[in-house]
Order: structure tokens, then sequence, then C-alpha cells
């Protein structure tokens, strides 16, 4: 893949908070870590004091891949996690059916290549990639859909509780769906193969994700981690107590929220005063206080406070975080040193760190996920007849559609002239009037706004005149646009990978990786 890079300010596409961010910007030192860079890593490397319990991580994740092949590479990150000196860097999606979005892939692409840059510049320490997958999330509608060239799959399914326990033995008419979308060709039978081995046949949803996370990158020692887990949770236990009977996080979070607030940085989630679910069989619960009893909604289950804690000792993976206390659990669990994410993600755990002061836990640094943006060879050409270059690919269709009449006409499209000629006139015009009657220089001056006006829409008469000339010029440009910017958004937060996947082959996920700099901070166009 060819590369060409834009800033991400330049896009349009992206927050303030985020350009802030990458501008090191110091009102949000405060919130951070540091910003991130190579050398940063440096300092969060002699920082990171880890106190989690790595032998209970070596075990699970064991387990977690007992019936699955494992990768050199990957059976030798699993067996590092027990060594002091082997760090994490990771990033967590939702678990969202036949990969979701694209940028789910950018996401755990750029956290493979963060850590091989990483092994590079600190030979003496060990990095693995980590995604964490969101198995506690409730959000079915979230998941239960993708997007293949704007065409809507979708797995019809009435279910509640956490989608990582959810059964995949309803999911055969959207796999189907998705299959035929991907056509006949070798590289879309090798991507049905993989995804028929993921998800057909009983599997919970969260095993048919790691089937095939796996399959497209344990060549690349990716570590995929559930962390619902009851030995995991054990670990977070006292955490979950403390947190559950003195709402610290809440309190925590609305101090730095009111903080942000001062630099110009609006809270992106709001913190409950209890800030965990009660998970349980097929429901995930909010639990309150209420009445001098902790309560789970929509249930009769109630309990006091001695009662809780006996619950949270012997079943504590039934206590599960929400939003803002799964960084918390992360960073708890894991030898963590980076948090791969979108903007809006970054932004949120901008409202975390006195959690994990509070609880003297490491923050990681947050480093923003590669975006990038898709070309094929049909584009190219367009872009190439239609003399476009990157940059413009982010201006909106109707002003390129101007620039572009602009340099194709052999006519003036504009009335700057006349408008200026109008002007003079009814400049003398007022001198004139005045001298006769000063009352008549408003009136003047109104039926000058009027031809003002008049003309403007004249103006955008002849504009769209022209443009009828120019119809097939005019269709290409919505035509790619729609394309590249399915919906009005990025194409990366839209459209699956899945038929990119068929273009490229085996070679897609080895070109993104030769494409992205995680540290960078680039958006990238990749043709």
């Amino acid at each position: 893949m060819k590369v060409s890079t834009i800033d991400y300010e330049e896009t349009g596409c992206f927050s303030a908070t985020v350009t802030r961010l990458l501008g090191h910007d110091g009102s949000l030192a405060p919130f951070v870590n540091g910003f991130a860079s190579l050398q940063q890593f440096q300092q969060i490397i002699a920082q990171r004091k880890f106190s989690g319990n790595r032998g209970v991580l070596h075990d699970v994740l064991s387990g977690q891949y007992k019936n699955l092949e494992l990768s050199p590479a990957l059976q030798n990150n699993i067996a590092s996690l027990k060594n002091q000196n082997t760090y994490t860097v990771t990033t967590g999606h939702q678990l969202n059916i036949f990969g979701g979005p694209l940028y789910f892939i950018f996401k755990i692409v750029s956290t493979i290549k963060l850590a091989q840059e990483l092994a590079q510049a600190y030979p003496e320490q060990h990095f693995v990639p980590v995604y964490w997958m969101a198995t506690e999330d409730h959000d079915f509608a979230e998941i239960n859909h993708t997007y293949l060239s704007n065409e809507k799959i979708s797995w019809e399914y009435d279910v509640s509780g956490a989608t990582g326990k959810i059964s995949t033995d309803s999911i055969a008419q959207a796999l189907q769906h998705y299959i035929r979308i991907l056509g006949i060709s070798a590289n879309a039978s090798t991507l049905a193969e993989m995804l028929e081995n993921a998800y057909a046949g009983r599997k919970t949803l969260a095993e048919a994700t790691r089937i095939f996370v796996n399959e497209l990158f344990g060549e690349y020692g990716l570590v995929i981690i559930d962390a619902d887990e009851p030995a995991l949770k054990q670990l977070f236990a006292p955490i979950i107590e403390k947190d559950i009977i003195g709402q610290n996080s809440f309190r925590c979070i609305e101090e730095t929220s009111a903080k942000l607030a001062t630099v110009g940085i609006s809270a992106q989630v709001n913190p409950r005063e209890i800030n965990f679910f009660y998970l349980k069989d097929s429901s995930r619960e909010r639990i309150v206080f209420d009445a001098g009893h902790y309560k789970v909604l929509n249930s009769a289950i109630s309990f006091s406070e001695e009662e809780l804690k006996a619950e949270i000792e012997k079943y504590p993976e039934r206590f599960s975080p929400n939003v803002v206390m799964r960084p918390l659990y992360q960073e708890y669990i894991l030898p963590n040193l980076a948090y791969i994410g979108g903007g809006g993600e970054l932004a949120y755990w901008l409202q975390l760190k006195s959690t994990f002061e509070y609880y003297r836990t490491d923050f990681p640094l947050l480093v923003l996920r590669n975006s990038a943006m898709l070309i094929n060879d049909k584009i190219l050409r367009k872009m190439s007849k239609l003399r476009l270059k990157t940059a413009d690919l982010f201006k909106s269709a109707q002003n390129l559609q101007t620039e572009l009449i602009a340099s194709h006409t052999a006519h003036r499209l504009n009335l700057v002239a006349e408008k200026e000629a109008l002007s003079q006139i009814f400049h003398s015009l007022k001198n004139r009037i005045a001298l006769i009657d000063v009352t008549l220089r408003d009136s003047t001056e109104a039926v000058e706004t009027r031809l003002q006006k008049a003309m403007d829409k004249l103006e955008k008469k002849i504009l769209r005149a022209e443009k009828r000339n120019h119809a097939e010029v005019m269709g290409d440009i919505e035509q790619l646009k729609n394309q590249l910017f399915p919906g009005g958004g990025l194409q990366e937060r839209k459209e699956n990978f899945g038929l990119f996947y068929v273009e490229h082959g085996k070679n897609f996920i080895p070109q993104l990786l030769a494409s992205f700099d995680p540290l960078a901070f680039k958006f990238s166009v990749l043709a």
C-alpha cells in the first residue's frame, strides 16, 4: 500500500480534545501521565510498579486458550507475562460481529505495531499487545450489525445480559448474508472459512470473537483476554468492595470533570454513585444504594453492607465494572504501559486519573489509535481524472464541486465585478439623494440590500446551471464522497474490513502493519 498522511486537525473529522492532546496542550497535563512519545515510554517503564498477580493472569489466559492452536509468538507472549520485565500495551473493544467497523482492525494493528516499536527501542524489556474483549457489555444493539459496501448485515436476536455469554447458534442467517456480499474469489472463500469456523455452531460470542481475532492476529502474538473470570475478579475484589461502599470513583470523577470544564473539556461520561453492575445468568443490572441497602435494579435482590461484603468475597465474578471502572480493573490486573483508543475513549480516560491515584494504581500512557482511509484502484483512477489530492477528499462535496467547476469552465461564474459596480452606483446615489432629503438615505440602502441579495441568488443560479453542464463530474464527486464517507462519516467508523480483505487477501494485515506508525499521529490514506 502507498501511504500519504494528513494532520488530524486538517481532516475536520476529529474533536478539539484530540487535537489538543496531540498538540501536548499543557492545560491537559494534570489529567494524563505525560504525552505519548517513544521517549515518554522510558519514563513510564521506570515508573510502573505492577503489584498484580502475574501467575493468576498467566493461568487464566492459558485456560482461555486451551482449545486453540497458538502461534509461537503467542505462546511466548503468554509465558512471558510471568516475568517482571514484561509489560503490555492494550486496546479494548466490544464484541462487534464479524469485526464490526474498520477501526476495530486499526485499533489492534496499532497495538501490535506499538509493541513492536517498543521492543526495538527497549530490547531489555518484553512488550505484549493485548486486546481486552468487552465481554461484560450488555448493549447488544451496538454490536449485532456491521456494514459491507454500505449494506447492513444484522443478527436479529432477542437477548439480554452480558454479550460475551450469548450463544451464536442463531447467527447463521447474518453470517450467510455477510458471506454472500463477499462474492466469489479465493480471498472471499478464505475469509468465509475463517468466519464459519469462528461463529458457526454453539459457541458463546466471546469464544467466537477470540477464535476470529486470533485467526487474524495470532501470528503477531496478540493476547486476547476475557476479564469476566472469577480468578481475575477475585484480585479486584478489594477495590469492588471499597468503591461500592465508599462511592470513591464517583467523587473522584465528579471533581476531575469539574476541573476539566475549567480548561474547556466537557465530560464524556457521567459517573454514578455506584459504578458496578450485578451480573448473573442473563442479566446485568445496576446496583444502587437505597434505604440502607444495596439493591439490584429490576430484581428482588438486595444486600445489607455485611451481606454485600460476603457476596463480593464469595462471588466476585457477579460484580461487573461499568465504563468508568473497567479501565481501573484493566490496569489492576495487567502490567500495562499504554491504552490505545479512539478520540472518544481517550476523552473519557481524561476523567479517570484521580480515581487511579486514589487506589494507588499506575495510570497508563494514552495513545490515539491509527486512523485511516482505504482507497482502491477504481477510486484512485477517479481521483486522477478529477485531479484531486489527498487533502481534497476531506472537503465537502459542495466545495469540491464548486472548485472543480471553476477549474473546468470557460465562463466567469461570479458576479463580484457587477456587485462592486452596483455598490459604487448606490454609494453615489445615496450621497446625491441625501442632499434632497436625508431621510431617503435609509430607503436607498434598503433598495441596495434587496438588489445585492438578488445578485447573490442569481450568482448561485449561474453556478447551478454550470454544474448541470458538468453533470458527469458532479456525479463522480458525489459518488466518491459517498464511498469514502458513508453516511457522511469516516469510512473507518462504518464500513467493515471484509471487502478490503477480499481485495488484498492475507497481505491485508501485514500491509496495515507496514503502513501504520502509532506514534506519528497522522491520519493515513492508504492506496
